[in-house]
């Protein structure tokens, strides 16, 4: 069966960062959440923290009005971000605050087309490359719309980070393979962000699957949520990816007036240190 060829971008974080997990003989841990919720400076301080709790990559959310893939969890998460005056731009500046102090760990913008298409994609790209950003996972852009963003970002330097999910059969996936660079995004669940967990026996033969078309990374998230299921799941793929418990965390660490109250770092770092923990075993 043929393999898919990778893009080759220079001098990337992100392959550096499976380079090294592989060599380290672990699975990857990738953290998302939400810029601005419930404030710029919390998100900061996330990003921050998050390093040293034992997230080897970072997925930051661009809050939009309409996540039709994101379950309960994040699309309240992207509410509360955009009430409290989140946007693009000033997503992007916590990236450049973030990597001003750290150089390796790598950070994926995650989200929908629409905000990058009304700030402009040339205006984007250049802000995101100058702001650090590794690459890109843009949920409602197929392959078929690669002239759009894709290409662009390539040429810019940013990685392609595409989706796969169960119904992404052997005909589909060169086509979602093309163009992909730095890690392939397994969706193991049908449906929306945050609901059911996957079997890691089912999600162990869809990777196999995948690595028969492409040598690159995999990981796989939607609905992991506890250290156990991380560390069934590190078995099987390159890294898991925990989304919803973390946003919830953070939803549980707001006072009665939605702010940030003392202690939600600290929780959020304990629930991310207790996933890799759970990865490590």
């Amino acid at each position: 069966m043929s393999t898919a060829t990778s893009v080759q971008i220079a001098e990337s974080r992100i392959d550096a960062r499976f380079a090294e997990l592989k060599d380290q003989g672990r699975a990857g841990l990738v953290t998302f959440i939400t810029a601005g919720d419930p404030d710029t400076e919390t998100t900061y301080q996330l990003l921050r923290a998050l390093p040293e709790a034992g997230a080897d990559l970072i997925e930051v959310g661009m809050p939009f009005s309409d996540p039709m893939a994101d379950g309960p969890a994040i699309q309240a998460s992207s509410q509360r971000a955009l009430k409290n005056g989140i946007s693009l731009a000033k997503t992007l500046e916590v990236v450049r605050r973030f990597r001003a102090e750290d150089s390796k760990t790598p950070v994926i913008l995650m989200g929908y087309y629409n905000p990058i298409y009304h700030m402009g994609v040339d205006k984007f790209l250049t802000l995101a490359s100058e702001a650090g950003v590794d690459g890109l996972i843009i949920v409602d852009l197929p392959p078929e719309e690669d002239r759009e963003l894709c290409l662009p970002a390539i040429q810019a330097g940013l990685h392609w980070i595409r989706l796969a999910t169960p119904t992404t059969d052997d005909k589909r996936l060169p086509k979602v393979l093309e163009n992909t660079s730095g890690f392939l995004y397994y969706v193991s669940i049908l449906g929306i962000t945050g609901t059911r967990a996957a079997a890691a026996e089912e999600v162990g033969a869809a990777i196999e699957r995948i690595k028969r078309h492409s040598k690159l990374p995999v990981a796989v998230g939607f609905g992991i949520r506890t250290p156990e299921h991380a560390a069934a799941i590190g078995k099987v793929a390159d890294a898991a990816v925990v989304g919803s418990a973390i946003v919830e965390r953070i939803a549980e660490g707001l006072d009665e007036n939605g702010k940030a109250g003392a202690g939600l770092v600290d929780s959020v770092t304990e629930l991310v240190r207790n996933l890799r923990t759970g990865l490590d075993r």
